[in-house]
């Protein structure tokens, strides 16, 4: 039997906000929370003794990545991926589908599931449902997700509903097959249906209603404006149960964080933060700043004042400045955690202004203060990130 537990330990009575207790066999998780994304059983460039040190209560592996690399029978063999990776908190996989979906031409779905090449070497693989739990279940994450549809922005209303619909049978496979493996696991249900208010409204209601002990809202932040984001949000929340943790699978943005957890909210991962990181863009309470700007050059303080990040503590800001434009490797490590710290520490922000009644005021405030980056500038990072991807290949 699974030993997963949620309570709830306040809600916002002006918004859909609130601040929960997570179990697992692995740990305890106070939400709001963000997850670090360790795509290859490894969040890059910061140890899991530096993330535990950061404030980080769970993480997120591929399971894509890692069934093609190093293999899911060789993790299972060590005992799993906590103590593959040396990471002794909880852990959730997802389910590759996105990163399925993301290889557009090398990939081909049918009622079975999918077929695709590896971008590694080319090689040919089928998901299925099943497939996916089996992976899973040799990984030995706390939290699993099932194999679903991440339908492209845009799309028509019909191929919307058709990955809808494939994604709700593929799910109720998902179930059965979990019990046969691993059943302790806990397994979360993933709410599709595009950017069409109905359909999103439906899947809600048909995976809310699923034997799942959590559920994940997937198919956002594929190029959509913000607003869009949230507007589909408004729609799913008010369909969810009340009583089954929520998670925004791979968003998190400083604003995206503070906005969600408005909007019923609980979890949250994303790559963003260790990407832009590894690139010089480091977050501070008023935005997004670029480390390897003049303005650094010959800073002696932190890189934010009243930060407590690791490298906030250790290092002038004129240093870190040097170890990102002179691309040391060490200054991927130091920039990636104080970004991780930055999210962590919001994330505990969010949760305790919930508790303590606050929350309106503190997103007001915070919103009002973090300049986000603009529509511009996110669409050109995407585009980039795109055209890496296909190099790759």
């Amino acid at each position: 039997m699974s030993s997963f537990n949620f309570t709830i330990d306040a809600e916002c009575p002006d918004t859909w906000a609130r601040a929960g207790t997570v179990q697992t066999p692995h740990g305890t998780i106070q939400t709001p929370i963000f997850m670090p994304v360790g795509t290859q059983a490894t969040v890059k460039s910061v140890a899991p003794e530096e993330l535990h040190a950061a404030g980080a209560q769970i993480i997120l592996a591929n399971t894509y990545h890692l069934m093609l690399r190093p293999g899911s029978e060789l993790i299972d063999s060590f005992g799993g991926l906590h103590s593959f990776m040396q990471w002794h908190g909880p852990i959730l996989t997802d389910s590759g589908g996105f990163q399925v979906w993301s290889l557009g031409h090398l990939r081909k779905l049918n009622e079975n599931g999918v077929v695709f090449k590896s971008h590694i070497d080319g090689s040919l693989h089928t998901l299925t449902p099943e497939r996916v739990m089996q992976i899973e279940a040799e990984l030995g994450a706390d939290i699993i997700l099932p194999l679903d549809i991440c339908a492209p922005y845009p799309c028509s209303p019909a191929e919307a509903k058709k990955a809808m619909e494939w994604t709700h049978r593929w799910e109720e496979r998902a179930l059965v097959e979990k019990e046969k493996q691993r059943p302790e696991q806990t397994l979360f249900g993933i709410v599709q249906g595009a950017f069409e208010p109905e359909l999103r409204a439906e899947s809600a209601r048909v995976i809310g209603n699923m034997p799942f002990q959590g559920l994940s809202i997937g198919g956002l932040s594929v190029g959509e404006p913000k607003d869009e984001m949230w507007g589909m949000l408004k729609h799913v929340t008010p369909n969810l149960p009340r009583d089954k943790p929520r998670h925004l699978l791979g968003v998190g943005s400083p604003e995206d964080l503070v906005i969600g957890v408005g909007l019923g909210m609980d979890m949250f991962d994303c790559v963003l933060p260790t990407r832009v990181a590894r690139h010089g863009g480091l977050f501070t309470r008023d935005g997004r700043v670029s480390i390897k700007g003049a303005r650094f050059r010959t800073a002696r303080g932190p890189i934010e004042d009243g930060c407590d990040c690791y490298t906030c503590q250790h290092y002038s800001a004129a240093y870190v400045n040097h170890l990102a434009r002179a691309e040391e490797q060490l200054y991927f490590r130091l920039g990636s955690i104080h970004n991780i710290r930055f999210m962590l520490r919001l994330a505990g922000d969010l949760r305790a202004s919930i508790i303590n009644g606050t929350y309106p005021a503190f997103q007001e405030e915070f919103l009002a203060r973090y300049v986000p980056a603009s529509e511009k500038v996110r669409v050109a990072q995407r585009e980039k990130w795109k055209e890496a991807r296909d190099k790759r290949a």
